[in-house]
């Protein structure tokens, strides 16, 4: 591991002054910025410790959620408001890790939460745009099973691995940031960038700009979703394919309808093709699976991850049917 130098700011304003440091970066619970160290990956001058800064808390106000970017993801997993409010995020969150991990890592965190890319961790030798900008990737021509299929570009097909993200883009969720030039906010379908022909660039903060918390809005159908995660094994694994779902149901036909993806993506993944599908339609297994057919048609796949295509569509009926009641 590299040297680099330590501060532990008590203040907000100096957080965001050491963040503007050339080779700044800011650590949470650093369940995988630590990671990256020890593999060389990150390279940083200077570590800015966030983890004195007062952003542990979750308000719960008549119009939504409001939760600090330090509270780790076992504490949002099992709060009473999002158990009972946001219940595809709780399982998004208990579906990810470890308990060890989860008591560690936080919502700006994982929010943050960088690739997991065996070509972007192989410092040593594969080629990774990613990691340096106009190296090549290898991942194109290499094994990529776990890789992208939406989003994809001639420079990167490396998948967002957050499920907690995927849950948050279905309950319309907003990042909050604040730093050299203010406050921000930005919705979660804007927060992450695709990677283009820049795949080093992965969100839309600036340099020395931090999370600050996420706002969730009590929506009509944020209480009645669900999350489905298809992976290799029970636990401690890495998605598939993934989906959030949420509607909103007047009866049996369906008001309003939100449908994510994950372990498909460069980013998390809003099907908007599917919502669209489900409006004014009544809540069964034959109108879940006609509208989840028109998810992926812009996938791009490989030789090794074709099978994501019909994966993805059917974690997205298997979502919907929980939400529905037709299970």
């Amino acid at each position: 591991m590299r040297n680099f130098d330590y501060q532990k700011p008590a203040q907000e304003s100096e957080a965001i002054r050491s963040g503007q440091t050339t080779g700044a970066r800011f650590i949470a619970g650093g369940t995988l910025l630590v990671d990256l160290l020890r593999l060389d990956v990150e390279q940083p001058e200077l570590l800015v410790d966030l983890s004195a800064l007062p952003w542990r808390q979750i308000e719960v106000a008549a119009d939504g959620v409001r939760i600090g970017a330090l509270v780790s993801n076992s504490d949002l997993a099992e709060h009473p408001a999002i158990l009972a409010g946001f219940p595809a995020l709780s399982q998004a969150l208990l579906s990810g890790a470890s308990p060890q991990l989860r008591n560690m890592a936080t919502v700006g965190g994982n929010l943050l939460q960088r690739t997991r890319c065996a070509y972007f961790r192989d410092v040593a030798v594969s080629a990774c745009n990613k990691r340096k900008a106009g190296s090549g990737c290898a991942a194109l021509a290499g094994y990529s099973r776990m890789h992208a299929v939406l989003g994809v570009s001639d420079q990167c097909i490396a998948l967002h691995p957050s499920d907690m993200c995927v849950a948050l883009l279905a309950m319309d969720a907003v990042v909050h940031t604040r730093g050299p030039d203010g406050e921000r906010s930005i919705f979660l379908a804007d927060f992450h960038t695709l990677p283009g022909a820049h795949p080093e660039i992965e969100s839309a903060l600036k340099h020395g700009e931090l999370v600050t918390h996420v706002s969730l809005p009590k929506t009509s159908f944020s209480a009645r979703s669900a999350y489905v995660k298809a992976r290799d094994r029970a636990s401690y694994a890495f998605a598939l394919a993934s989906s959030a779902a949420a509607i909103d149901l007047d009866g049996q036909i369906i008001r309003q309808a939100r449908v994510a993806l994950g372990g498909v993506g460069t980013k998390p993944w809003r099907c908007m093709e599917v919502e669209q599908a489900l409006v004014g339609r009544p809540a069964t297994r034959e109108v879940f699976q006609a509208a989840a057919a028109l998810a992926m048609s812009d996938a791009r796949t490989t030789e090794h991850n074709g099978f994501k295509v019909q994966l993805a569509r059917r974690v997205i009926v298997r979502a919907l049917e929980r939400v529905g009641g037709v299970l």
